[in-house]
């Protein structure tokens, strides 16, 4: 189960796609945010290829998922 869900959102509002490398653990009051190691699909052409990053995910996600980022400079603080 590998694929793409892409957000609708304007075509000139720029994305950037991740895979997930490993799921961290959950996080939130209630649980229902999982916090992810998320690397850079290869797009050198902006030096992001290969970046790996935490970041925090609402809804299911499990390692080897496709992530459509709409900001990807902000890192998750990491769990304690």
């Amino acid at each position: 189960r590998n694929w793409v869900t892409v957000p609708a959102v304007p075509m000139d509002q720029k994305t950037k796609l991740a895979k997930v490398n490993k799921v961290l653990g959950r996080t939130g009051n209630t649980g229902n945010v999982t916090q992810v190691r998320v690397e850079f699909m290869n797009d050198d052409s902006d030096g992001m290829g290969g970046r790996s990053i935490v970041r925090n995910v609402k809804g299911p996600v499990r390692e080897g998922d496709i992530l459509c980022l709409l900001e990807w400079e902000r890192e998750a603080r990491r769990l304690r």
